[in-house]
């Protein structure tokens, strides 16, 4: 098992591998204690009561959300989403892919200014709520996924490298509707090693 799914099956909330107020100014310790500490512990809330007695009471998230649709798909997606979301950041990080990431991204995108542009592009263009991904397929190949509300590339049996979240409340006590300008300004928090490491 991976750091996004529990051995107990009991979700719990992800640690955060930073203080609230360590990705400020991209992302405000309001913001953060919100995101994470209310709309995430709710999704993870929810999870638990909806899976207790099911089929899904043992299964491991990333199965649970492959098999899964309505409330369950919405709960579980979220969770897996906002796992990946919130250890992907870290302060004083941002910069250029390192290791096999960096040329997977040259290679399919043309270069990293590229690629940046696609993606913020894609995440513009995303009507409503959902979330942008980088992902990776079993060869390797990455491609820009858009998906809608919970959704996840794990149900195309894709691998989510890296993730931007564009539903209002991950950003709007920030930057109110300027949603391009948030995504600018999550490079410079990205953790590469740690979305490297997912490839």
């Amino acid at each position: 098992m991976n750091q996004n799914e529990q051995t107990s099956m009991r979700f719990e909330l992800v640690q955060l591998p930073y203080a609230t107020d360590a990705l400020e100014p991209v992302i405000s310790k309001q913001t953060i204690e919100l995101h994470h500490g209310k709309h995430l512990q709710g999704y993870v809330n929810n999870l638990n009561n909806l899976v207790a007695g099911t089929k899904f009471e043992n299964a491991d998230l990333t199965t649970i959300v492959k098999e899964s649709d309505g409330a369950v798909f919405n709960n579980a997606g979220q969770i897996l989403n906002h796992n990946l979301y919130f250890t992907q950041f870290a302060p004083s990080t941002g910069g250029h892919p390192t290791g096999k990431l960096a040329p997977a991204i040259d290679a399919t995108f043309g270069s990293f200014d590229h690629f940046q542009k696609e993606f913020e592009n894609a995440g513009v263009g995303l009507f409503g709520s959902g979330w942008v991904w980088l992902a990776a397929d079993k060869d390797g190949k990455l491609s820009i996924v858009k998906e809608a509300n919970a959704g996840n590339p794990v149900t195309n049996g894709l691998k989510p490298l890296l993730g931007f979240d564009v539903w209002e409340h991950a950003y709007y006590l920030d930057y109110q509707n300027r949603r391009a300008d948030h995504l600018k300004e999550l490079w410079k928090i990205v953790n590469w090693k740690a979305v490297g490491a997912r490839l």
